[in-house]
């Protein structure tokens, strides 16, 4: 990977699943990477890649930009915000970047606190999940300040396949709820045309192949097709993270009078999930509430196939 390093401290709140990986690809890339967890012992094999671990969220005010991945918007208020927070110490960096999925009105009030104290704030959640991090192809839709955005650019290319800036604001928030709108919608229907194929005779992997060499294949559809064919709902994106997602999403739908008919049928499809105990797997799990429904229960095809998933090229 090209060192893109151009001597901006960075530091990165949050090492969960998502956060490692990102962090990863800036540390390959030879930058300058500072880190915090709210549980130490997640951060501390960062070390070995050459991170250094802080024991405060407020120590990583020493850096220039900070990027933050943390699950729920109370979580974002507190670690920025909070008596124990970002801002709770003397330093507070230029730009915090937060590549978290939360509410606009959490975005918002986190936006207004760092403003006061002369931080700016880039709302730049993710689409992808931590293996699509690891391969560089996740992707960000980013708003904020410009110029703020066009001094984290180049991180983010080190970080992904691409950052889209959306606009003033929060903006690129209800980016990411459409996209995970769509995520479920496009999830559900796969499931449906899967289903009616296998009740008809044909394998999920050869109506999957097909499907993929098509105009209506997707690097999404490639991308869930183990999941689909052999039955591995390892987690890459939970029902119950979904679900919260879906309730924003729709939130913001009624905001602003737009109906959502699909999205919405698609939404009570992953309460289901979630009532049915697939909460904790991957969101795929639709397919195998879709075959109960139709009166299938679906084994593994123990089929060899791919994810469809490259790495893309960081040069």
């Amino acid at each position: 990977m090209t060192d893109r390093s151009d001597g901006h401290r960075l530091g990165w709140l949050g090492t969960g699943r998502m956060g490692i990986s990102l962090i990863h690809r800036l540390l390959g890339a030879g930058c300058d990477v500072t880190v915090y967890n709210r549980t130490k012992a997640k951060a501390e094999p960062l070390a070995a890649a050459g991170a250094k671990v802080v024991d405060t969220a407020a120590e990583l005010g020493a850096a220039d930009i900070v990027f933050v991945t943390v699950g729920t918007s109370q979580d974002l208020i507190d670690a920025l915000t909070g008596p124990a927070g970002l801002t709770s110490g003397s330093r507070v960096p230029s730009i915090v970047v937060d590549c978290s999925t939360v509410s606009a009105e959490a975005s918002e009030h986190v936006r207004a606190e760092l403003a006061a104290k002369g931080c700016m704030l880039l709302a730049a959640p993710v689409m992808g999940n931590p293996k699509v991090a690891q391969v560089g192809r996740l992707t960000f839709a980013v708003s904020g300040s410009r110029a703020a955005f066009d001094t984290v650019h180049p991180y983010l290319d080190i970080l992904g396949a691409g950052a889209t800036y959306v606009g003033a604001g929060e903006l690129a928030r209800t980016v990411k709820l459409c996209h995970n709108l769509f995520l479920g919608v496009v999830t559900q229907s796969l499931a449906e045309v899967t289903v009616l194929a296998e009740k008809s005779g044909i394998s999920r992997q050869a109506l999957l192949a097909c499907l993929n060499n098509s105009v209506m294949g997707s690097t999404f559809s490639k991308y869930k097709t183990p999941a689909f064919v052999n039955l591995d709902f390892h987690p890459t994106f939970t029902s119950t993270l979904l679900r919260k997602d879906f309730d924003l999403g729709l939130a913001a739908a009624r905001e602003h009078e737009v109906p959502m008919p699909i999205a919405s049928a698609a939404h009570q499809l992953v309460q289901s999930l979630v009532g049915y105990g697939f909460g904790e797997d991957d969101f795929a799990t639709l397919l195998v509430l879709q075959a109960r429904s139709a009166g299938l229960e679906v084994v593994s095809e123990n089929a060899e196939v791919s994810d469809g998933l490259e790495p893309a090229s960081s040069d």
